[in-house]
Order: structure tokens, then sequence, then C-alpha cells
């Protein structure tokens, strides 16, 4: 393919409202005899740094009016983005337009404005950047002549190659595309934002269209399965003690499925925020959750729930992982990803001899607050909703049985109860002590993951007798309830709201059982 080649750099517009990083680059094109154009904020900007820059009024011979609404939208200014080097050059040269050979825009920070919770509608809309897009569409659209730059993040790239001699067709067409995404992004969030109060300041949950953006973090080897194409998509403010954020500290690449159960793990363990916690996931799955004084003695509790399903599964804590710890794991089991806040520096040594595993360290993640949203795709569509929070207070339990929960009945089922929400539907988690003691998911009969809960229990060789049990939803019928009690279980927490809540009581009255109604269903597909 014929290589264009790269035209001189001789003049630059400027006009960013992230300043980040802009004195240097200005400086380093100052250097290169490139002549420097700009706004007003930008222009004092690169004054107060001594360097020399025109206005753009003085370009085009027409004042910044409106507050500034109003000031690149001028022949003089797009006629120097778009105009095609050797084929618009005649009319450029009538009507005295001289060509911009790089631009470097960033927009209003529109997002960042909105965010605030005491943000009005009317400061929202003066934040919606109008000449900024126009300009890095321009830019981009005639990248072949011009380099259009919207992220502080490429300036020493860009400034590099221009000392070299110039830009590549290839980097021009990457930058541009970047500005185009950029653009989509800006706008996008705009039109959620602004259809979401199609009303006035108040605001609808859900606004009229979606539109979602994300970056390409990495292109996985494979995807569910080897014959699928796969890759890792990023939400550009992506929060931090995510997984999507995580440091890879040591081990191979992680895989579709390692992400997938990885973030199932991880956001089950960030529910517990104090005492030392380990969760186990495999296929998306909790087999194996604790609370302990230790993270060790976490870990060998979880371990203990499910030896079998624990083997090539993920481990997550919520607490700084040490050097015990690690060789613990490493004896007992095959582990795809081990995953903590922090990791010490022994313990990496220890599980950097197994290039298999894969350590992430997720930095510390903020208290859970307000509301998020998750997203499901299906066929033709995308489901939204308001992510499942735990705001389950003692306030909110009604016994309903004969028989009370004491003080350790109580701690261990709201223990179970939380962990149920991150257990697939059916959910079933029988517990004790702060420690899962046998988990039954995803079955289509909520009777057949009581019996499940049982089965592990036995196989794991520990006592059921005295545990608890958690339900996701209501029990339809009391079999499930007779399924528990011939285990052993003396407590039981569930949402309640069965046609037969009347019947599933009496059975838990016939058992001696203490059941707890909380009125929240916790499903998870």
């Amino acid at each position: 393919m014929f290589e264009i080649p790269p035209a001189p750099v001789r003049r630059a517009l400027l006009s960013v409202s992230d300043k980040s990083g802009l004195s240097d680059f200005a400086r380093g094109l100052d250097a290169l005899e490139i002549d420097l154009v700009s706004t007003g904020g930008t222009a004092h900007a690169l004054r107060d740094a001594h360097l020399p820059v025109t206005e753009v009024s003085a370009v085009t011979g027409f004042p910044e009016i409106m507050g500034g609404r109003v000031k690149t939208l001028h022949p003089l200014v797009h006629g120097g983005l778009l105009g095609r080097r050797g084929i618009d050059d005649t009319v450029m040269e009538e009507h005295g337009i001289s060509a911009i050979d790089l631009l470097v825009v960033n927009l209003y920070p529109f997002e960042s404005v909105t965010a605030r919770a005491d943000c009005l509608l009317a400061e929202g809309i003066e934040n919606i950047d109008i000449g900024g897009p126009a300009m890095l569409r321009a830019a981009a659209k005639n990248h072949e002549s011009v380099i259009v730059v919207c992220d502080p993040a490429d300036y020493a790239e860009v400034l590099e190659a221009l000392a070299q001699g110039g830009t590549t067709l290839e980097m021009r067409r990457r930058l541009a595309a970047k500005a185009y995404a950029h653009t989509a992004t800006y706008d996008g969030r705009v039109a959620a934002w602004l259809g979401a109060r199609s009303q006035g300041e108040s605001s609808e949950p859900f606004a009229p269209s979606l539109h979602l953006a994300y970056e390409r973090k990495q292109v996985l080897r494979y995807g569910e399965n080897p014959h699928q194409a796969a890759a890792l998509y990023v939400e550009k403010n992506a929060a931090p003690g995510t997984i999507a954020t995580a440091q890879v500290l040591a081990g191979k690449e992680l895989s579709y499925n390692n992400l997938a159960d990885a973030d199932a793990a991880l956001e089950c363990v960030k529910a517990f925020q104090r005492a030392p916690a380990c969760v186990i996931v495999k296929h998306a799955n909790p087999c194996g959750v604790a609370l302990a004084s230790s993270v060790r003695e976490a870990y060998e509790h979880a371990y203990a729930c499910d030896p079998v399903s624990a083997f090539g599964g993920i481990i997550a804590f919520n607490h700084r992982l040490d050097v015990e710890t690690a060789r613990l794991i490493l004896e007992r089991q095959f582990v795809e990803v081990v995953i903590a806040p922090e990791v010490d520096e022994d313990a990496l040594a220890v599980f950097s001899k197994k290039p298999n595993v894969r350590v992430l360290a997720t930095g510390e993640w903020p208290e859970q607050a307000g509301q998020s949203t998750d997203y499901k795709r299906i066929a033709g569509g995308m489901l939204a909703q308001d992510a499942d929070r735990d705001t389950l207070m003692l306030s909110d339990l009604k016994v309903v049985s004969k028989r009370v929960p004491d003080a350790e009945e109580l701690r261990d089922l709201l223990f179970a109860c939380h962990v149920a929400m991150y257990v697939k539907s059916n959910a079933i988690v029988y517990a004790r002590d702060s420690r899962t003691i046998g988990i039954g998911a995803g079955q289509m009969s909520r009777v057949i993951s009581a019996r499940i809960a049982a089965m592990k229990a036995e196989e794991a060789g520990l006592s059921v007798p005295g545990s608890v049990m958690a339900s996701d939803a209501f029990f339809p019928f009391r079999d499930g309830i007779d399924t528990a009690a011939a285990a052993g279980i003396r407590a039981v927490i569930q949402p309640g709201g069965s046609m037969r809540d009347k019947e599933v009581i009496i059975a838990a009255d016939e058992h001696d059982m203490t059941m707890v109604f909380t009125g929240v269903r916790h499903f998870r597909h």
C-alpha cells in the first residue's frame, strides 16, 4: 500500500478544557517552529507559560461572542481543517484560508459537571460542547493531512513523531478513530442525560436511548469456548477495585472465563468489609465462602466447604494476602486466579513459581454506595436494571415461626442470606459459624437445590445439624423445608411472599425450626 508522506506541520490549533500536559506539549511544538493558534482559556494558559500564541479571533477577524459559545465555528477554521492538500489549495488561497495541520482539542467537562448531585439543567446544557466536537470531526475526516489529538496521553507520542520527521498515515488514522470514539461517547452521554430530563429538572430512572462507551483493553486468546473470538472492553472511567481495573501481578494472560469468574468472586467478597473473608468461585458460582479472624483461616473454611469444586477455581480475598496463605493454597489445590486488594512480596514470590496461576491486585475498593446499573444482552436488545444491593437490616427481619432465633443463628442467617445473593438461582445456602456448609446453585427446582446443599455438605464431611439455611426466593412448597429439616437445619431465612407461606411456616413449626422473612428477593440469573 502506498504510504502518504507526512505533510509538514506548520500551524496547530489548541483548544482544551483539560489542560494537563498542555504547556510542555505546546513548548515542544514551539521548539519545532510550529505556530500556535488558540482560544480563550487555552490561549491564556499558553501566555502564562510564556509561549507565543495567536488568538482564533485574530485569525477569523471575528470576536468570540455569546460568552464563548461562538468562536471556532467559522470557515477560516473549518476550511483550514477540512481543506484537502493538493485538491483544495486554489479555493483555500482564493478565500485566504490557511491550513491547520494539527488540532488539539478535548471537550467541556460535561460528564464531571452533570455527575454532581446539585447540577441544574441549565448548568449541564452550558457544558455541552459544540465547537469542539465539530473541529474534532472535521480534522478526523481529513486525517490524511491533519493530525487530531483529543487525549493528553497522546502528546508525547505525537511530539516524538513530529521531532523525527512527521506522523505516519497509520498513526493519523488511529488518532482520527480515537477522536470519533471520543465525540461518540460524549454525544451519547449528553443524549442520555438530557433524555432522562425531558420533563425538566427531575430525572427519569432510565433514559429514552442507551449509549454505552467502552474501550478495548485486551484481545483475548479465545472466548467462552476455543472456537469463539473474544476481547475485553473497559469503561472509560471504570471504578477502582474492579476486575477491569485490577493489576495482574503474576501468571499468564487471563482468559474470558477467568475474567467472568474472577468478577463473580470479587463482587461477592467485596460484600464483606471488616472481617477477613474468602470466596472461592467455580463457573460463576461460589462453592465456598467464609469469614474468620485471618485470611488463612477464612481460606481454610471456604475450601473445606467443597474441595472438589474448588479445584481449578478462583479465590478472592478482601484483605491483604500473606505468604503463609499463599503457600497453603498451592499445597492444597490447583487454582486459576487469586485476587486480593494487596499481595505481600513474599506471597507474590511463592505464586511466581507457578506461572499458570494469575495473581491480581485490585487495590482498595470504595464503600459500595449509590445506585449503579446492570446490563444483560439479549438477542436484538439489552436489559437494564438497578444493580442488586444488600440493604437488609435487622429491623427488616420478621420472625414468622414459633421459635425465635438466638444471636448466633441470627448472625449466620444474615451471613447465609448475603452469600445467597451471589449464587445462581434457584439458590440455597447452608451455613454455620460464618462459613458455608453446602451450596445448591442454578437448579430448576428449589427443593433440588436444598438436596444438593445437603449432599455437598455430606461429601465434604461437614456436619449440617445446627446449621442455618438461606434461600434467594420464597419456597413454593414445604418440601424444601422438609428436606432441610431432615438434614439438620435449625433456622431458615427467605423472602416470603408465596401463596403457600402458611403451609411453609407450619412445616417449620412442625420441625421446631426458626423461620425469618426478609421481604426481599435476590434472584441471580
